[in-house]
């Protein structure tokens, strides 16, 4: 897994761990989840809403 070993994991979890206290882990465990979530379902959308921006432009043309 990206050439990390399982001491080199179990370190930089004891850092994480060092950093940020076991009472933030949860909320920035949450964090990240929905981040992920979002990102992924922002990837997943492929249709995107222009009909506004379009009335918008054909009536500003109409009325120049």
């Amino acid at each position: 897994m990206f050439g990390l070993g399982i001491w080199e994991i179990v370190l930089l979890l004891a850092v994480v761990l060092l950093l940020f206290g076991p009472s933030r882990l949860p909320g920035l465990g949450k964090s990240l989840g929905e981040s992920i979530r979002g990102f992924k379902k922002g990837l997943s959308d492929n249709e995107i809403d222009v009909t506004e921006k379009r009335k918008i432009e054909d009536d500003k043309n109409n009325k120049s």
